[in-house]
C-alpha cells in the first residue's frame, strides 16, 4: 500500500480529479445547505438518531449507494462501487448533545429533551451537524463523477459519538463484514477555527479520555457532634486538593496531560454530616504511559486519603465514557496533507493539537487500516479576526460544546465537502 505523498505527475492528476468532481459542487450546494438546517433544527441525542438516520439513508439511496441500516441501532453505511480499487472509509457522527441552545439561529433547535422542559434543551453543539450534510455532500459529488476515479467508497454514518460507544456499537453489529477490506478510514470534525481553514497532524491529534466516578465512605452524624463522625466531605476536598499534584509533579514537563474534577456530591443538609460522597473526573492524555501513569497516581491518591481519615470502608473506583487515543498514520496524514495544500493553498495548514476525545479511531483499529483525522474550521474568518487582533478568541469565540456554538453555513460547507473529496481522490483518483 502506497501512504506517502503523490509525485508531480499524480499530483496534477489528483488536482484535474478534484477540480472536476467539485465542479458538480453548485448544482448540490442548495439541498446540503437545507439538510444542515434540518439536520441542526431536529437534533438528536445518541442512539436516539432515527430521523437523521432515515434522511442520511434517503440520499445515499439517491446517490446510488448499497445503504445498510440500523448498523449499531442507528447508524447507516452507504457503499459506491464504481469498478475496481482500493477502498476508503470515510465517517461522519450524527448525535446531538443535552445542551440548552443560546445562538439566536433561525433555525436553532426547539427539541426538548427526554428528562428536561426548556425549549432547546438538545442541540448539534459540537458540530455533527456540518459532518453530516458534508458527507452526504461529498458522496453525492463522488457519484455523479465516477469518470475521475475508480475503487469503493464507503461513507459511514455514526450514532453515539457523545457517549463513546456508538462505534464500538456499529463493530458489534457487524460494520467490518458489512465493508470489508479498508485501505483507509478518514475524518474530518468541525473546529472553532476560522472558516474556509484545513488543518491536519501528524500523531497525536486527539487526547485519549478516561472519567472516573469515585464513592469514598464515612460515617454520618450530627453536624454538631462531628466527633463522631468521618466526615466524607472533608475527604473529598482532600482527594480534590491532592489530585492537584498530579500533572504537576507527575507528569514529565514534555507530556502533556489535562485532570479536572467536575463534580462533588455529598449531603443534603447544612447540619448533617452525610456518610458518603461521589467525585466525578476526567483525565486526557496523549500516549498510554502517561495515561498508566495518571490513572494509577488518581487511585493511590484516593486510597491513602481515605486511609489517613479512618474511611470504614474502601472506595470505589469506576472507569467509564472511555475514548482511545487518536493517532494519525505518518504516511497517510502527509498524504492528505499534500492533496490539501494542493487544492486549498494558503487555507491548508497544520492542525493544533486538541484536548478534545473520540471514539472514531475504534473503527479503524478494528479493521485493521491506517487513519487520519483532520479539523476544519467554522467560525466567520472577520469574526475570528477581531477577536484573534484583540486578545479574546478564548472569551468571543463560541467553542464545541457551548450553548452559542453555531458554525457558518458558508463557506464552513463547501470546505467540508471539498476537503472529504480531496481526500478521497488521493487514494482513488484514476
Amino acid at each position: 500500500m502506497t501512504t506517502g505523498p503523490v509525485g508531480t505527475s499524480s499530483a496534477a492528476a489528483l488536482s484535474g480529479a478534484a477540480r472536476a468532481v467539485l465542479g458538480g459542487l453548485e448544482p448540490v450546494r442548495g439541498w446540503v445547505e437545507e439538510l444542515y438546517r434540518d439536520v441542526h433544527a431536529h437534533p438528536e441525542l445518541p442512539h436516539q438518531e432515527h430521523r437523521t438516520a432515515a434522511l442520511v439513508a434517503a440520499r445515499l439511496r439517491d446517490a446510488g449507494c448499497e445503504v445498510h441500516e440500523g448498523v449499531g441501532g442507528t447508524g447507516v453505511v452507504g457503499v459506491l462501487r464504481n469498478g475496481p480499487g482500493p477502498a476508503v472509509l470515510l465517517r461522519a457522527d450524527m448525535d446531538a448533545l443535552p445542551v440548552r441552545e443560546e445562538t439566536g439561529l433561525p433555525y436553532a433547535s426547539t427539541v426538548i429533551s427526554e428528562d428536561g422542559d426548556d425549549e432547546g434543551s438538545v442541540m448539534h453543539a459540537c458540530g455533527h451537524d456540518v459532518h453530516v450534510a458534508c458527507l452526504t455532500g461529498a458522496v453525492t459529488l463522488m457519484a455523479q463523477g465516477p469518470d475521475q476515479w475508480s475503487g469503493t467508497l464507503v461513507a459511514v454514518f455514526q450514532p453515539a459519538e457523545e457517549t463513546a460507544d456508538g462505534a464500538r456499537a456499529m463493530l458489534d453489529d457487524g460494520l467490518a463484514e458489512i465493508v470489508g477490506a479498508v485501505e483507509v478510514a478518514m475524518a474530518q470534525h468541525v473546529l472553532p477555527m476560522p472558516a474556509g481553514f484545513v488543518g491536519s497532524r501528524v500523531g497525536a491529534v486527539l487526547s485519549a479520555a478516561d472519567s472516573m466516578r469515585i464513592t469514598v465512605h464515612g460515617r454520618g452524624a450530627h453536624g454538631s457532634m462531628p466527633q463522631a463522625a468521618v466526615d466524607p466531605v472533608v475527604l473529598a476536598a482532600m482527594i480534590v486538593v491532592r489530585l492537584q499534584t498530579v500533572v504537576a509533579r507527575e507528569v514529565a514537563p514534555g507530556d502533556s496531560a489535562v485532570l479536572t474534577v467536575g463534580s462533588i456530591a455529598a449531603g443534603s443538609k447544612s447540619n448533617v454530616i452525610p456518610d458518603h460522597a461521589v467525585l466525578q473526573l476526567n483525565v486526557r492524555t496523549y500516549d498510554e504511559a502517561t495515561r498508566t501513569t495518571v490513572l494509577a497516581a488518581i487511585e493511590r491518591i484516593v486510597r491513602a486519603e481515605c486511609q489517613a481519615s479512618g474511611s470504614p470502608a474502601d472506595p470505589e473506583l469506576e472507569l467509564f465514557d472511555r475514548y482511545p487515543l487518536t493517532e494519525n498514520d505518518a504516511g497517510v496524514t502527509d498524504r492528505v496533507a499534500g492533496a490539501f495544500a494542493a487544492f486549498f493553498g494558503d487555507r491548508a495548514g497544520v492542525l493544533p493539537q486538541q484536548s478534545a476525545s473520540e471514539d472514531f479511531s475504534d473503527i479503524p483499529r478494528a479493521l485493521g487500516a491506517p487513519y487520519t483525522y483532520w479539523g476544519i474550521g467554522g467560525i466567520d474568518p472577520a469574526a475570528y479576526s477581531r477577536a484573534e487582533k484583540a486578545g479574546r478568541v478564548s472569551q468571543d469565540i463560541p467553542v464545541n460544546h457551548s450553548a452559542g456554538f453555531a458554525p457558518v453555513i458558508q463557506p464552513t460547507l463547501d470546505t467540508g465537502i471539498q476537503a472529504l473529496v480531496v481526500a478521497t481522490l488521493a487514494w482513488l483518483h484514476r
